[in-house]
Parts: C-alpha cells; sequence; structure tokens
C-alpha cells in the first residue's frame, strides 16, 4: 500500500510539472501573462524545465518538448483569435504607456516581416506576446497565421525545451538546474510585480489627467 502511495505522489508530482509549463506557456500569450513575467513563460522557463527534466527520471522529456509546442501553438491561436474578434480596442485596455510603447514596436516589427515575425517574435519577449494578437487585428490570413505558428511553436517550444535537456550534459550544468530554475522564477515575480505597480500608477495618472483637460468633467 505504501508502495502504491509512493507511486501516485510521484506520479502526481510528474503530472503537475507538466501542466504547470504548459498551462504558463499558454497563458504567456493567450491571456498577455507573458507581459508581467517574461522570463517565467518565455525562453528561460523551457530551458529550464529541460534541465529539470535531465535531471528527473520520472520525467519525459518527449512529453515535457511535445506538450510545450502543442501549449505554445494555442495559445497563440488564442491570441490571434482574440485579436481578430475584438480587433484593436482589446490591445488598447491592456497596460500603461509603456507596455503601449512595446505594443507600437510590435507593430512595426509585424508590418516589416509579416509571415516571419511569427516564428522570429517567438525568441523575443515582448514581441512574443503581442505578435499574435496584432496579427489578429490586421486581419493576417488564417492559414498564413496557421502555418507560422506552427513552425514557431516548433522551433521554440520543442526546441528550447530540448536544447536545456541536452545542456545538462555539460559539466556543472545539471548540478546547477534548480538553482538556476530558481534565479529565474525571482527575476520573474520581481519584474511582474513592478510592471504591474509602474502600469497601474500610469494608467491612473493618464486618468486623471484625461480628466482634467476635459472641460465638461
Amino acid at each position: 500500500m505504501d508502495g502504491q502511495l509512493n507511486d501516485l505522489l510521484a506520479n502526481t508530482g510528474v503530472v503537475a510539472f507538466y501542466l504547470l509549463v504548459w498551462a504558463l506557456v499558454f497563458a504567456g500569450t493567450a491571456v498577455f501573462l507573458g507581459v508581467f513575467i517574461p522570463f517565467i513563460t518565455g525562453d528561460s522557463l523551457l530551458f529550464g524545465s529541460g534541465l529539470v527534466a535531465a535531471s528527473t527520471p520520472s520525467l519525459s522529456i518527449a512529453v515535457l518538448a511535445v506538450g510545450t509546442g502543442i501549449a505554445a501553438f494555442l495559445g497563440d491561436q488564442v491570441g490571434f483569435l482574440l485579436g481578430r474578434h475584438f480587433g484593436r480596442s482589446y490591445l488598447d485596455r491592456h497596460g500603461g504607456r509603456r507596455t503601449r510603447g512595446a505594443i507600437a514596436k510590435t507593430e512595426s516589427f509585424y508590418r516589416a516581416y509579416g509571415w516571419w515575425s511569427v516564428v522570429v517574435a517567438r525568441f523575443m519577449p515582448w514581441a512574443r506576446v503581442f505578435v499574435p494578437v496584432i496579427a489578429g487585428v490586421g486581419r493576417m490570413n488564417y492559414y498564413k497565421f496557421l502555418s507560422s505558428n506552427l513552425v514557431g511553436a516548433l522551433a521554440w517550444g520543442v526546441g528550447l525545451t530540448l536544447t536545456g535537456y541536452y545542456a545538462a550534459a555539460i559539466p556543472g550544468v545539471k548540478s546547477a538546474a534548480y538553482v538556476i530554475a530558481g534565479v529565474f522564477i525571482t527575476a520573474s515575480i520581481v519584474f511582474g510585480l513592478r510592471t504591474w505597480i509602474v502600469d497601474r500608477a500610469q494608467n491612473r495618472t493618464d486618468a486623471r489627467s484625461t480628466t482634467l483637460d476635459d472641460p465638461s468633467a
């Protein structure tokens, strides 16, 4: 009985790890989570999860990598559909002046590179968050977006996870996997809180400025 309970706990831990990684990857672009915690929903998460898989025999790198690729693909698809359905107002409702500046830069990037912007943006923290929505707002052909999203999800989601896994073979890297993951998680939490506080303060400032400038207020 004890052995069965131990197996159950071990399996539950493995499943929870998979689901946590996949949920963060999905939410990074589907619901703008990557704006607030870019490190923990981006490259560092994928590379770090690969390192952890290499040092944890119960984790399957195949399941982790394929699931991460699927989560990345679905996250961008949701972002694209939200942008297509709600339009520009959906972008404008998210974040303060700092975020709007990032959106403007991402729009220029998208206009310059089109199909390739969806692929390349995977490796660029701010662009990764906004390109899918901007492509939807801009009415990019659905099948063009689908193909570029698939290529990007494979290159980024599967590729970086496998890179982390095989990097563990480098002396010293495997033993430092949890330390590296902890550093990135801490940095992401601090950065996320700072971004949230700054954006809220900026939104309040903008609201007050609008009220003062409005003669009818």
